[in-house]
Formats: C-alpha cells, structure tokens, sequence
C-alpha cells in the first residue's frame, strides 16, 4: 500500500496577512516535500458582501490582495527553483465578488492612461456557488438578464520576496512572480521560481473562483480559497522568470510595461527554455517557438502587465523539465492524505 502524505493546514489570523512580497516575517518553516492547505481571503479583504458595498466606500487600497505567507523554506538558496505543485483549490465561501473600481481596469482612464473622461461607476457584482453543480451565477445589474458559468479556481497571486531587500506591492507582478492573475495557475499545474532570498519565503492569495483571459475589468470573481499544494526544491536551477507546467504544456510568464515587452519576456524565457531542454542553438529554438507558441493575455490592468506563452508538450519530444519534478509532484499529490 503507498503511504499518504500528512499535510501542514495553515489559516492565517488577521494581523498575519501580508500585503508585499518581501518585508514580512515568516508564519511558518517547512522543509522541501511538504504538503500545506491553507486558506486565503479575497482581494477585497471580504468587505463587498453585497451589490451594495462599493469599492471606494469599502475597500482600503493600502489593504488589498491579502497573503497567506510569507512561508520559509529550508535548504532554499538564492539560484535555487522553489516548485509549487497546486494539488487542490476549493472555494471557502459560497459568494464571491467582483467590482467595477473608479478609474481602474483595462477600458477606462486611468492614472496612467489619463483623459478627461469621469470614471466608470462604481459598480459591485456579486456570484453566487452552486457547488453540486460547480457553477457561478452571473446576474446582470442592469436587467433581469442571467446565465450560468463554470466554476474555474485559480490563484492570482503567487510569490517569493524579491532580490535586493526589495518589498513589492502584492498589486504588483515581476520575475519574482506576485501578482500574475494567469488562469494557469490552477490545480495540476507546477509553479517554478527563481529563489532570491534565504528560505524563499513564498506567499499565496487573491483566490479567483474563475477569470478570463486579461481581467479586462481589473477583478475576476474575487473569492476565499483553500489551497492544497506541495512545496519541493531545485538545487541550482532557478528560472530567469516564473515557469509552469503541466500535464499538456510547458509555460513561461512575463511581465511587464508596454504590453509587447511583457510578451518578449515570455517569449525569450522560452527561447532559453526550449534550448536548456532540447540543446537547441537560440535561432533554432526561435524559429520553433514562432511556429508552436500559443500566448494568451493573463492581465492587462496591473502595474506590470503579464503575458503566458504556452508550448503544447504533445508537439515536442519527451524532455525532464525540472529533473521530471511535476510528473513526479502529480504522483505524490494522489498520496495526499
């Protein structure tokens, strides 16, 4: 009979949540191999409860996209990849909320984008689970339209404090991951980042229940999450940026600011990728990723915008990403106990 795998649960009080990545002291030391659940809060720090809260009344910017964390890691070095296998994510309430925030999104003025227009309205929409059915209700505020759509958890944010004694918003995402707000960071799929800092010290939070493809409004279905993933460690191999994978793809994030240099970050991760992987020259790789790559939008509404290439791994030969790590974190994961 194979062994279960005995899990660490973890739900921070209050005043153990981070709002940066870097900066905080630890909640926890564990050793590579180990398995957490942990709950998270929303983005809104639970506040929008009702289509009548509303952001600027509610929400404290200064208090928003709450993380579980920071998590110390032994053994984790700085030019080590620290591995988040994400084995399970259960919504941890049965609404969750998304906003309209005055001049904040991807189609309206902005701080940084300024026009004379007035802001959007604030506006609260509110979904409600239907767990047997594993469904969200959208309910329009403006007529009595509704419709039905699928349940589909992912995290927002994932992180390590950055290199150089630096403290970063959890608004934002950089190489040291944060605030990426990539649907692909969903169960089954393995997160790798590059360590900066003794312990790595890792976070998780801003839970969505679903999103599309670049969070046009600026909020996915914000909800409550609990996390089960396992944490393992590469000696010596740390990515230039974070990397994911999966049983389907191989994926790259970039972010940054215009949007097409988000998107050269993640294309060229991936030139140096293919390379490690199948000993290509650079030009090789090149010229096979543009004729393979798939890139969808994972935010265009953050200080820094990200952008995911994805490599079908069914196109490419076999090849041990990681020394094999996430075939063999899918294993382990089905001993969770």
């Amino acid at each position: 009979m194979t062994d279960t795998l005995d899990i660490i649960e973890f739900t921070p009080r209050a005043d153990q949540l981070a709002y940066t990545f870097g900066g905080a002291a630890p909640v926890q030391r564990i050793t590579p191999g180990t398995a957490l659940r942990l709950w998270s809060e929303d983005a809104f720090g639970g506040v929008l409860r009702s289509v009548h809260d509303l952001s600027s009344e509610k929400v404290d910017l200064r208090f928003v996209n709450a993380q579980t964390g920071p998590f110390y890691v032994d053994g984790a070095e700085p030019g080590d990849a620290l591995a988040l296998h994400f084995v399970h994510m259960e919504p941890a309430r049965d609404w969750a909320a998304s906003a309209a925030i005055p001049f904040f999104g991807g189609l309206t003025s902005t701080d940084r984008t300024a026009t004379l227009q007035d802001p959007l309205p604030d506006t609260t929409w509110i979904y409600h689970l239907d767990r047997a059915r594993g469904m969200l209700q959208f309910e329009a505020r403006h007529s009595e339209f509704s419709v039905d759509l699928p349940l589909e958890p992912m995290l927002g944010t994932v992180g390590l404090a950055p290199a150089g004694n630096e403290v970063r918003s959890s608004l934002v995402p950089e190489r040291f991951g944060g605030n990426m707000d990539s649907p692909e960071m969903r169960a089954g799929s393995t997160c790798f980042l590059g360590v900066n800092v003794e312990g790595a010290l890792f976070s998780i939070g801003d839970g969505h229940y679903r999103q599309g493809e670049g969070e046009s409004c600026g909020t996915a279905v914000e909800g409550a999450m609990t996390t089960t993933l396992i944490v393992d460690l590469v000696k010596g191999a740390a990515p230039a940026w974070p990397r994911l994978e999966d049983d389907e793809y191989l994926m790259t994030v970039g972010s940054s600011r215009p949007l097409e240099d988000a998107w050269r970050v993640s294309q060229v991760d991936m030139v140096v990728w293919l390379g490690e992987l199948f000993r290509l020259d650079k030009m090789d790789a090149y010229q096979l990723l543009s004729q393979v790559s798939q890139v969808p939008i994972a935010n265009v509404v953050d200080p820094n915008y990200s952008v995911v290439t994805k490599v079908p791994k069914s196109l490419l030969p076999t090849a041990d990403a990681f020394e094999g790590l996430h075939r063999d974190l899918r294993e382990r994961a089905t001993r969770i106990s």
